[in-house]
């Protein structure tokens, strides 16, 4: 089995209500199962939901691979309660471009006065290790490689190889005048490409008076159709919504990337796409 769930979709701060109940309210975090493997992308407000879900399975082994560590992707590991369970291993994955530890930098959110426990008092077996551009992880039958691409601090794509599929997953990128070369080559051939598209090209111009958002460490749908074709990947998913576009506008986005690239969806909370 390969597959893949969406717990959070949306980007920079939870946004629940009845203008975002199709696609949901809750930041990144997405669930991978490569055969009996358990693997995370990011720890936003949705990997909460994820625990919740995985608590009938323990004892569990997970790998959570973090693209970066602004808040909207980390905020949800205090709240992971499989790592509160002891018994239970965790093995943790990020970028060691850091000020600090990958283990301080999920400490830091839970210190005093911002939380009431501690990371210490995680009761489950957890595991921190620290990635350089390029390194490979081998997980079962599973292959996680990754390059860096372009966000404010930093940012990692991922790519999940099994069974002769893949996976990529390239959330908080801001595209270039040009195409990424780095991730047409990470994604070339992918079975589903994971995308930033928080802005539609208008937003990102700042066209029809709107301020621009260039800089800002984010991408269009339209970038990601881009890549998509220059990939050869079958199936494009928009990632990573802006927490001011409500249900109609991110309809209104996957229309028009399909009107381009027709094997294209939305990612919305909840949705299961089989991969083999």
């Amino acid at each position: 089995m390969f597959s893949v769930r969406f717990w959070g979709v949306r980007g920079s701060i939870p946004v629940p209500g009845p203008s975002t109940v199709k696609y949901g309210g809750n930041t990144p975090c997405i669930e991978i199962r490569a055969g009996k493997e358990i693997l995370i992308i990011d720890g936003g407000s949705g990997l909460r939901g994820l625990g919740n879900a995985l608590l009938p399975e323990m004892p569990l082994v997970v790998r959570m691979f973090f693209t970066h560590f602004h808040w909207d992707h980390i905020q949800g590991f205090p709240f992971f309660t499989p790592a509160f369970v002891k018994g239970n291993r965790l093995d943790l994955f990020g970028s060691n471009k850091l000020t600090g530890t990958l283990a301080e930098t999920l400490a830091g959110q839970m210190n005093y006065p911002n939380f009431p426990v501690s990371l210490n008092d995680m009761a489950a077996q957890i595991k921190f290790h620290d990635l350089r551009e390029g390194e490979a992880v081998v997980c079962g039958d599973a292959v996680i490689s990754n390059t860096q691409l372009n966000h404010p601090g930093g940012v990692f794509a991922y790519r999940v190889d099994f069974g002769g599929h893949a996976v990529v997953v390239a959330t908080d990128t801001e595209h270039y005048s040009c195409l990424n070369a780095k991730l047409v080559e990470l994604a070339d051939g992918a079975d589903l490409l994971v995308y930033d598209a928080m802005y539609t090209p208008e937003e990102y111009a700042g066209d029809e008076g709107l301020s621009p958002k260039t800089g800002w460490g984010h991408s269009t749908w339209e970038e990601g159709v881009k890549i998509a074709q220059a990939a050869r990947v079958r199936k494009l998913v928009l990632y990573h919504h802006d927490p001011d576009h409500d249900d109609a506008a991110i309809d209104a986005m996957e229309a028009a990337a399909q009107r381009t690239f027709s094997n294209t969806v939305a990612a919305r909370e909840g949705i299961k796409l089989e991969i083999a």
